[in-house]
This record gives structure tokens, C-alpha cells and sequence, in this order.
């Protein structure tokens, strides 16, 4: 499966080139097809606070399309990067993770038309932003559009109990691998008590090589 990395902030292509003269992370939609290639099962590994509203969406978009399975780790997942995430036919947390979901803003100037146009404008970004968590969540737009519009921050198990989450990644303990199913294992605390006789045995043997031949005829 192939694991693709989404760190720093969303951007357009044309300003990756910039980012990365001085040394800024960041992750844009080219970044991500260029991983992809032909691969359908992938990995996606999300550490983001977010960023363009378009290019988030198109890396959603580029996810959603894979014939194969997409699974989606999340570490951090803030405004746009939140977006991604619920590409994931399976999306799992880091139990110290964190998801950000708020509206849509940018910048204007203009009379009253251009601040009316740019309002109806967010209105519907905040919707189709929206969509995407209804897909995964089952939740109505509405209640959606509301966490929206509160910027809510979710942790792990906020996550899973809205919806956001399949799971939450738990620490899995080590794994002692059998090559050969029908091989007899010496049980662990049998070494453990074997070694711990043999240091016994080394420790006497020292011990009497070191004493004086006087020494043995002391009370």
C-alpha cells in the first residue's frame, strides 16, 4: 500500500515553488497526484492546520476516485485539511489527535455589491464544505453547518462519536513472529529462570576463585 504524506499547509501549485525556495512546508494538489501515480490502495498520513479551500477540495477529490481502498491517519487535521480526511474509506485518529472544522473566510474590498457577493460567495464554500462531512458523517447539513459555524475542535473521541472517525489507532505491543506453527516455543519465564541459575553459577565460581586458601577454613 502506498503511504503518502499530507504535512503543513494546503496550497495551489503555483505557489509550491515558493514554499519550497524557503523551506516551508507544505502539501498541494500536484504534490499528491504526483505520489499516487497508479497506486489505488494508499495510505494518507494528515499533520495539517489546513489552508485553500480549492485545493483541499481537490485533493479530496483525487482521493475519492481511487478504484481502490484509501485509508486516512490523522494526527492533525484543521479547516481544509479536515476536508481531506473524510476521503478515507477508513479515516483513523491518533488518540492524541485533533480535528478543526470552522467556515470559510478570505479577504475583500470593494462597495456594498462586491462585500454581498463575496458573503454569498463563502456561503456556499461553508455548504460544500459541508457536503463533504455529510458524506462521511450521515449528519444533516444543518447540524454540520452549525459546528461549522461555532469552529469546533475535536479530539479523538469527539471525532469517532460525531462520525468523523472510524476508529482511533491504539498502540499495538510487540509481536513474536513463529516461523514454524508446529515448533515448541520454550516458554519466556523458563530462559528467564534458567539464566538467572546460570549467573548464579558464574557469580559462586568467581567468587571461589578469588578467596585465599585460608579463607575456606573460616567460621
Amino acid at each position: 500500500m502506498k503511504k503518502i504524506k499530507i504535512n503543513g499547509t494546503i496550497i495551489s501549485n503555483e505557489l509550491k515553488p515558493f514554499y519550497d525556495e524557503f523551506g516551508i512546508e507544505a502539501t498541494c494538489p500536484k504534490d499528491v497526484l504526483d505520489a499516487l501515480g497508479d497506486e489505488q490502495d494508499v495510505q494518507i498520513q494528515i499533520n495539517s492546520g489546513g489552508g485553500h479551500v480549492n485545493a483541499g477540495q481537490e485533493i479530496y477529490h483525487e482521493l475519492t476516485q481511487r478504484i481502490g481502498h484509501v485509508e486516512v491517519d490523522v494526527i492533525w487535521a484543521g479547516s481544509a485539511a479536515s476536508v481531506i480526511a473524510m476521503a478515507g474509506d477508513t479515516v483513523r485518529m491518533s488518540p492524541v489527535g485533533q480535528i478543526m472544522i470552522h467556515n470559510a473566510s478570505t479577504w475583500a474590498a470593494g462597495d456594498s455589491n462586491a462585500m454581498k457577493h463575496t458573503a454569498e460567495v463563502l456561503t456556499k464554500t461553508n455548504e460544500s464544505i459541508a457536503a463533504a462531512y455529510q458524506i462521511k458523517t450521515g449528519k444533516s447539513v444543518e447540524e454540520l453547518l452549525d459546528l461549522m459555524n461555532h469552529e469546533t475542535w475535536l479530539t479523538a473521541q469527539d471525532a469517532l462519536d460525531y462520525g468523523f472517525v472510524d476508529e482511533i489507532i491504539q498502540r499495538q505491543p510487540p509481536v513474536e513472529l513463529v516461523a514454524n506453527a508446529t515448533a515448541e516455543i520454550i516458554p519466556k519465564k523458563v530462559i528467564d529462570a534458567i539464566r538467572a541459575e546460570k549467573q548464579k553459577e558464574q557469580i559462586e565460581q568467581n567468587t571461589k576463585k578469588t578467596e585465599s586458601p585460608f579463607e575456606r577454613f573460616l567460621f
